[in-house]
């Protein structure tokens, strides 16, 4: 598997590239082409060009979850008419209206008009999308120190509810050896999204994560995150995007961290 980061929040120096605070991943197995989200902006498309990465041949779409800075460049994906009725897949909440006070944090394009513009398959249960990757679907919790919390309200048939971000999942890769985590945000806890995997997989081997973990703090969640890290002897975590300095510093006392930043290139 080859993975590159289009979008993240931080850049190399020395690099070229342009950042923004959101996400996007370019992965290769074998002969499928994916995206795990889209970003913020069209940022995505122009760090793609830069790379060299082709768009045009892409097999799916895969959306980490619903909120605007991993949807929003869906907007000018469309708009450069490029691969038509591409699939995308996500969790059936992911294309609801989420607001935060009287802000919209949701994808451009909700659900009804989405239908209209692509294969759009949505799934709680996990549904492989090539040969050695996972969709996951939803998480389930299965620790007592990652509880999810609301962000801001859905609106579901006509009613506004809290929004617990349910639509929250990741992708898995499974190699003969191990297997490798890719993560948009971890609104479910990056801890319960490594235990789902692991049984999704079946393998209790997990080499490397990349993605978000939405910690901002050293509370005692991250303590318990770290030891968690540590017990299940990860060798590659790559940190980023929503994941505070002190959080991945405090991470890397323990747990050694690689950077991240627009034109990572990793190869598992």
């Amino acid at each position: 598997m080859k993975l590159k980061v289009l979008v993240d929040n931080n850049t190399y120096i020395d690099q070229y590239y342009c950042g923004e605070p959101a996400v996007s991943y370019y992965i290769e197995d074998e002969d499928i082409r994916l995206l795990l989200d889209v970003g913020y902006s069209d940022l995505f498309l122009r760090n793609s060009n830069e790379l060299g990465v082709d768009l045009e041949n892409l097999s799916a779409i895969v959306i980490s979850h619903g909120h605007d800075d991993h949807t929003r460049g869906l907007k000018y994906y469309f708009e450069r008419n490029h691969k038509k009725f591409i699939s995308i897949i996500a969790h059936p909440d992911a294309f609801k209206e989420k607001v935060v006070d009287n802000l919209k944090i949701c994808s451009p394009i909700l659900l009804e008009e989405l239908k209209e513009k692509c294969n759009l398959i949505l799934s709680k249960v996990p549904i492989k999308v090539s040969k050695h990757i996972t969709f996951l679907g939803e998480i389930p919790q299965t620790n007592d120190f990652e509880i999810r919390k609301p962000i801001g309200k859905q609106i579901v048939g006509g009613t506004s509810v809290d929004d617990y971000v349910v639509d929250d999942t990741a992708l898995v890769y499974k190699s003969e050896n191990e297997i490798y985590i890719i993560t948009g945000c971890s609104h479910s806890g990056i801890c319960n999204i490594i235990q789902y995997a692991k049984e999704v997989c079946k393998d209790d081997r997990v080499l490397g994560i990349i993605g978000g973990f939405h910690l901002f703090e050293v509370t005692e969640q991250v303590k318990k995150t770290i030891d968690y890290l540590k017990q299940n002897n990860i060798k590659e975590l790559y940190p980023c995007h929503c994941t505070s300095f002190s959080v991945r510093a405090e991470i890397h006392k323990t747990v050694p961290l690689k950077e991240v930043g627009v034109g990572l290139e990793i190869n598992w």
